[in-house]
């Protein structure tokens, strides 16, 4: 009899096993001549050498329909033991950005949002302008997590100004990092609803995911790297142009902001608006205005969207 360890590096063990260790109890069934054991993240395995084989080939397309899709149910486990090595679930999957935690399918919600989508195929820069509630910084988000799991980019840098509301980042209290959460806040909240808790904590360890203010953009090249800018209405036209030459080789840019809520001093140009105008029509950058047809949030924030633009146009 042969023993064999697999270690699990790929996907969160509890989660992976999970309860009650319901998944090795699946495997056990399907592998009956085989005596397996799940300790931490380790699986020890005894038997012979042919059945160990298929063991770590069913583990394996385990594992990977596991990170793809942030959940494993009975049905999932037995169409993949059962198939004949093609993994569950490939079919009709073309609109899902990504599958985010509890297997949530996060996907375009609108025309324009979908467009977003779209653009991003032939641009590796893309400007997505539009009210609040239109969904732009969590398509924008969900693209980045995707070309991430895809392997096209290395990491995800998110940078937004640290200009919001008239409130200073000096003012608040605490830390450098408490400081600098809450203006970070909206890209967090749309990272934990694609990327599992501890999947995101590690990517954050690591620098595989970035999250830092646009004055530490400065003297860097970010290559092979999806990179969102936020907020980008709250720009100077010098940090603007700053971040557009950020851009290294193998990279993917999309840059969203509100000019309906510009937050500079008085007098002060938009570095977003600027950058509209003097790159339209640029090739390799897409540009998508999305409105209120596109709000995502609470029916209201439509109606609410719509009364300040009558206002603002009298």
């Amino acid at each position: 009899m042969n023993e064999k360890i697999i270690e699990i590096l790929e996907v969160d063990p509890k989660d992976f096993f999970g309860a009650q260790n319901s998944t090795i109890l699946q495997l056990k069934k399907y592998f009956p001549k085989l005596k397996i054991i799940a300790r931490g993240n380790k699986i020890k395995i005894f038997g012979d050498d042919a059945q160990i084989l298929e063991f770590e080939k069913r583990l394996e397309m385990l594992i990977k329909y596991f990170d793809k899709y942030n959940k494993l149910d009975e049905n999932s486990i037995e169409q993949i033991l059962l198939s004949n090595g093609n993994s569950a679930k490939n079919k009709n999957q073309s609109d899902i950005l990504v599958h985010g935690v509890g297997g949530n399918r996060i996907k375009a919600q609108s025309p324009n949002q979908q467009k977003m989508v779209d653009l991003m195929k032939t641009n590796d820069m893309l400007f997505a302008v539009g009210p609040a509630g239109t969904g732009k910084t969590y398509t924008a988000v969900a693209l980045a997590v995707r070309a991430l799991k895809n392997k096209e980019v290395k990491r995800i840098i998110l940078t937004r100004p640290a200009v919001e509301a008239g409130e200073n980042l000096g003012f608040l209290p605490g830390d450098f990092k408490e400081k600098l959460d809450p203006y970070m806040q909206p890209l967090y909240d749309a990272l934990r609803d694609m990327i599992p808790h501890e999947k995101l904590e590690g990517y954050l360890e690591k620098n595989i995911l970035q999250i830092a203010p646009l004055a530490f953009m400065r003297g860097r090249t970010l290559d092979k790297a999806f990179v969102i800018l936020d907020e980008a209405q709250n720009t100077t036209h010098n940090q603007m142009k700053m971040f557009l030459t950020r851009m290294g080789k193998n990279a993917k840019f999309i840059i969203t902001g509100d000019p309906g809520q510009i937050d500079l001093p008085r007098r002060q140009v938009s570095g977003l608006k600027e950058a509209l105008l003097a790159l339209k029509g640029v090739d390799g950058i897409g540009m998508v205005y999305l409105d209120d047809k596109d709000v995502v949030r609470h029916r209201l924030v439509r109606k609410i969207i719509k009364a300040y633009k009558s206002i603002e146009t009298e």
